[in-house]
């Protein structure tokens, strides 16, 4: 069963997870649903979540991003562990939100949760899945990087600034950002579906987290346009308020130490493969 399967990594999802011989049912929240409903699945994947991407976090969007992603999966966890043949392992999606803004700190899974409302929302939504793991589950948190692919996600909405030439360096651009490219998300999904040790949250993005400046550069690049302008950290704030502090100038550089040490191979290592596969 799969939760969020017409979204941006569901829909592709999906279709790989079909071509690789599976049934994927999708979850439609909506409407009664029976106790018969959810019994028998083999495992559960959950990427439902309101976008967190917006110019300004309003009390409403807050609102909706905790909501979207605590009560899908509590609501889910708590059906498949009165299930009488609950599924083996539920994959409930998280992000590196979790770790709050770190600096030139170098993160992985055992580092400790952060500061902020994206931190918050992270713990309550791993939180959300108690009963699964209490039932014996097998429930695992990819807490994903900023996910750079064709069709939607960040890289979309930054496409037609860069195209019309007004890439920009943020604040001072050394903050670090941790990506990961589509098909290594979907990749790491379907690999923790069958690995058993692995368990818990794990780091999904890409061994290689680049400054955001060279990010900038590196996507004005692809794009044959200059990426010239710098928008100050204070100008930022003044726009977006909380929401640039944690989007925009949070530096998280997290290291996926959980899927490298289980023999998890990236197919986009680098930020230049992973632009080639979105762009081209």
């Amino acid at each position: 069963m799969a939760s969020g399967a017409s979204g941006f990594i569901g829909k592709p999802l999906v279709s790989f997870l079909q071509t690789q011989g599976h049934e994927v049912v999708p979850f439609i929240r909506e409407g009664a649903h029976l106790p018969g409903q959810f019994e028998g699945f083999d495992a559960v994947i959950n990427l439902a979540g309101e976008p967190i991407f917006s110019l300004r976090w309003t009390k409403a969007k807050k609102e909706k991003i905790l909501a979207s992603r605590i009560e899908r999966a509590h609501f889910l966890s708590d059906m498949f562990a009165r299930a009488k043949r609950p599924p083996q392992v539920f994959v409930s999606a998280s992000a590196i939100g979790y770790y709050g803004d770190r600096g030139e700190e170098e993160i992985d899974e055992t580092s400790l949760r952060g500061k902020g409302f994206l931190s918050d929302v992270c713990v309550g939504w791993e939180e959300a899945c108690k009963s699964a793991r209490e039932r014996g589950i097998r429930v695992v948190h990819p807490r994903f990087g900023i996910v750079l692919g064709k069709g939607g996600g960040a890289l979309q909405k930054m496409l037609l600034s860069y195209r019309l030439g007004l890439g920009a360096t943020l604040g001072d651009g050394r903050q670090w950002m941790s990506w990961i490219a589509l098909e290594d998300a979907i990749a790491a999904i379907a690999f923790a579906l069958t690995h058993p040790h692995l368990e818990g949250p794990f780091i999904a993005a890409s061994p290689h987290p680049v400054r955001q400046q060279e990010f900038s550069f590196e996507l004005a690049r692809f794009l044959h346009r200059p990426a010239l302008f710098r928008w100050p950290a204070w100008l930022l704030r003044m726009l977006s308020g909380e929401a640039a502090g944690e989007l925009l100038l949070s530096s998280v550089k997290a290291s996926p130490k959980k899927l490298l040490r289980e023999g998890f191979h990236f197919a986009c290592p680098s930020l230049d493969t992973a632009l080639k596969s979105a762009l081209y």
